[in-house]
This record gives structure tokens, C-alpha cells and sequence, in this order.
């Protein structure tokens, strides 16, 4: 009786990417780093990333990453420089344009922050985050309202069911004067996310039932963490 050899594995469909996904320490590193930034560990992160980026600058992922970790810090000017790196080896991706933004607009840098928020637009029309970016980049300049406006309800239109771009354009409807729109916008934004502190103060204040305080802003995404059962409070809230 003649043995059959067992039948071939049929061909991957990206030849080699197993074997690819594993063998590249950087990527490891980069994924491992990942994984601690999503369990709100960004110091170790950073520490993970810093020998793997040294020893593999050329990696835009990696860089994108330290951006988002950075800024968690709330170490501005290094996000900024890491975000520059990504820009100039991944110019197609949107994320580091829209995380330079953000670090901008923390520097007070407002007409360089709208101008990267549109070009991560302009890259990726049709992801909402990015005129969401667009918004906040005009209302923290307190100029142009009218257009943030119109970019947190384009944000809307692309994603209805996103309780923070309810209340992007809640607070820049306030910012107009349209107030009873803003109070609107933000019960939406609360009926959709009914833990979110910010929110519900912004309403407040609309309602005339607390006055607006003054604290220390965060300026990092650590804010992105949940509390208990308190919705995340994002960093754009905070500006």
C-alpha cells in the first residue's frame, strides 16, 4: 500500500507574514508597549519603546505610539517631536497629523494646530475623529466658531452614535450663543453616555444650575481612563 503524503497547507495570503510577525523585535516591542498603554501602564510603555525606537527609528507605528504616550505624560514637546517622526515616514496616515494637533493646541500653537487637524481631514475624510480634531483645534483658538461647529456636526453625520461628538458641538453651539441647541446637543450626549462628568456639568451650567469652575487642566489622554462607573472623560473635554 503506497503512503499518501498529507495534503499541502493551502498558501497564506500574505506569504511570509506569519513568520514576519514575530521575527522583527521592534514589532514585538511596539505590540508590547500596546498592550501596557491599553492597560494604563504609559510610563512602562515609554520605557519599552525608547531601546526599540533607538535601535529601529524607521518605524512609524512605533513613533505614533510614543506620540500617544507622551502626550499621556503630559510631556507636550516630546509627543510632538514623536508625532514629526511619524508624519515624515508615514505622511498617509492621519493619526500623527491629528496627535500634533492636539499637542499644538496644548502649546497654544493654534493656527499650526487647526492647519495639521485638516490635514488629517484631508487625508481621511470620512473618519469622524478627525473633525472632531478640527473642531477643538478652532474652539480652543476661540476663533471660527462657526466652522468648528460645522465640523463637529460633519463628526455627527459620520458617526451618530458617538456621545462625545454630541457634545463637541454642544459646547461650540454654546460658544455661538446658541444655547437651547447646546443644551440639546449635550442631553443627547448624556442620553447616550449618562456617566460623563463633564457633560453633565457643561449642562448644568446651561441650565443656570452651577457655575462654571476653574480647575487645573490635564492636559494628556490619561483622562481617556474609566473611574468606577464614570464614563471616560476625554482630553478634548478638558480643553
Amino acid at each position: 500500500m503506497t503512503d499518501l503524503a498529507p495534503p499541502a497547507d493551502p498558501a497564506p495570503a500574505y506569504p511570509g507574514a506569519a513568520e514576519r510577525a514575530f521575527a522583527d523585535p521592534t514589532d514585538m516591542a511596539v505590540a508590547r508597549a500596546a498592550a501596557l498603554f491599553e492597560n494604563m501602564q504609559p510610563a512602562e510603555a515609554a520605557a519599552v519603546l525608547e531601546p526599540a525606537l533607538a535601535g529601529n527609528p524607521r518605524t512609524a507605528a512605533g513613533w505614533i505610539l510614543m506620540a500617544r504616550v507622551r502626550l499621556t505624560l503630559d510631556q507636550v514637546e516630546p509627543a510632538l517631536a514623536a508625532a514629526h517622526r511619524a508624519i515624515e515616514l508615514a505622511p498617509e496616515d492621519p493619526r500623527p497629523l491629528a496627535i500634533a494637533s492636539r499637542a499644538l493646541t496644548l502649546q497654544g500653537k493654534h493656527d499650526e494646530a487647526m492647519s495639521m487637524a485638516y490635514r488629517a481631514v484631508i487625508v481621511e475624510p470620512k473618519n469622524p475623529l478627525w473633525h472632531d480634531r478640527v473642531a477643538w483645534a478652532l474652539l480652543a483658538a476661540d476663533r471660527q466658531l462657526a466652522d468648528a461647529e460645522q465640523a463637529a456636526r460633519t463628526a455627527i453625520g459620520l458617526d451618530p452614535n458617538e456621545a462625545h461628538y454630541y457634545f463637541t458641538h454642544g459646547v461650540a453651539l454654546a460658544a455661538l450663543g446658541h444655547v437651547d441647541q447646546a443644551r440639546q446637543a449635550l442631553t443627547t450626549s448624556l442620553r447616550l453616555e449618562p456617566n460623563n462628568p463633564v457633560a453633565r456639568q457643561r449642562l448644568d451650567i446651561l441650565n443656570g444650575v452651577a457655575v462654571p469652575v476653574v480647575e487645573k487642566k490635564k492636559r494628556g489622554w490619561k483622562l481617556f481612563g474609566r473611574k468606577g462607573d464614570q464614563a471616560p472623560v476625554r482630553p478634548e473635554e478638558r480643553t
